[in-house]
């Protein structure tokens, strides 16, 4: 007997958020232990000023504690902690610590407040996706969309000139890292002495300007940063791809259509294609998780207002509620991706479907 669908979706989905609680829970717990924290860069950059209710405080320490008591760190960071020498020993805290009030805050679907300026975390992730999701969504079917094509003619003949040319230059760009790929094309192509893509004009206030207006902006300056994750996404799409089409067409049922006088282009298309899509849907599992992660690079290279500039910025600062919403989300998209790939495996071949 064979589990519904609806039901194994659910499961999945709720194996999925159990295993993105894990993960920003665990990374919570670790950002707070590490030496150093906000209270430090903040006393660097203000010097002395961070004393209670805005008055200036008298030593660095009495900053440091009343801008840590303003954030809430000085409470406990877990339900129980092992405190040092000379009174050694596990201490229960019950339900005033960081992590119960910062996870009673995501229940209520709150991610905090940035600790660089009091904003909600939800908020500025929310203005910088609108940036970010036409990106990686754009880059994700151009790649995908592109990489079937070359597939196909790759697998088309294995000799000629043309293929040759075609894999020397995916093997190339294999071998490039994402961001010297972005550098690249940031100096041969955004260059004012030589040619430049990028259109000339000053950026709008991300406070007084519109969603249009930004949109407007940044829209025209998101090529070579779209170009950039097309070109390192499409290697590690197309090759196996290729290799996997070629190995369909040796195979009995492709010998037998050829023999039919079936012409090629059509037996890759109808015949070897959807068979050679199953082994790349572990490739496609990484697609969603690579984007983001391509996002970070690009955003930082080419100075978008997007997610990934966000979490770099964060993380440079400091600044916990952001990082840990950054990791939160990073997680769901890695086990978005790879519960869209059980869900593609079974809908090319049902016989992979679980039994209950």
């Amino acid at each position: 007997m064979r589990t519904s669908r609806g039901g194994w979706l659910l499961a999945r989905l709720a194996r999925a958020a159990l295993a993105a609680w894990g993960i920003a829970s665990l990374v919570f717990v670790v950002s707070r232990l590490l030496p150093g924290g906000p209270e430090q860069l903040a006393l660097e950059e203000a010097g002395e000023k961070w004393g209670a209710a805005g008055q200036a405080a008298p030593t660095q320490q009495a900053a440091r504690r009343s801008f840590r008591h303003r954030l809430g760190l000085d409470e406990p960071v877990f339900y129980v902690t092992r405190a040092p020498a000379p009174v050694a020993g596990w201490h229960w805290h019950g339900r005033h610590n960081q992590y119960h009030r910062w996870l009673g805050q995501l229940l209520h679907g709150s991610l905090g407040q940035s600790y660089r300026d009091g904003q909600p975390v939800g908020a500025a992730l929310g203005r910088a996706l609108i940036y970010t999701l036409p990106l990686t969504g754009s880059a994700a079917v151009l790649a995908t969309g592109l990489a079937l094509a070359l597939a196909l003619y790759l697998a088309g003949a294995p000799t000629g000139r043309g293929r040759a040319l075609v894999r020397t230059l995916l093997g190339g760009l294999q071998t490039i890292p994402l961001f010297l790929l972005a550098l690249l094309l940031l100096l041969l192509l955004a260059n004012p002495d030589g040619v430049n893509l990028i259109p000339t004009g000053q950026a709008p206030d991300a406070a007084t300007s519109s969603l249009g207006q930004g949109l407007s902006y940044w829209g025209p300056r998101s090529l070579l940063p779209l170009l950039s994750l097309v070109l390192a996404l499409l290697p590690s799409l197309t090759l196996p791809l290729a290799a996997a089409l070629h190995h369909e067409l040796g195979a009995g049922y492709a010998t037998t259509a050829r023999a039919k006088g079936l012409p090629i282009r059509q037996l890759l298309r109808r015949h070897a294609l959807p068979n050679a899509l199953i082994p790349l849907l572990t490739t496609l599992a990484d697609l969603l998780p690579s984007l983001v992660a391509g996002t970070v690079v690009v955003e930082v290279v080419f100075a978008l207002p997007g997610s990934g500039r966000l979490l770099a910025q964060a993380a440079a600062t400091h600044d916990y509620p952001v990082v840990v919403a950054g990791v939160l989300l990073t997680a769901l998209v890695r086990l978005l991706g790879l519960l869209l790939a059980d869900a593609l495996y079974f809908a090319l071949d049902p016989r992979l479907r679980p039994l209950a």
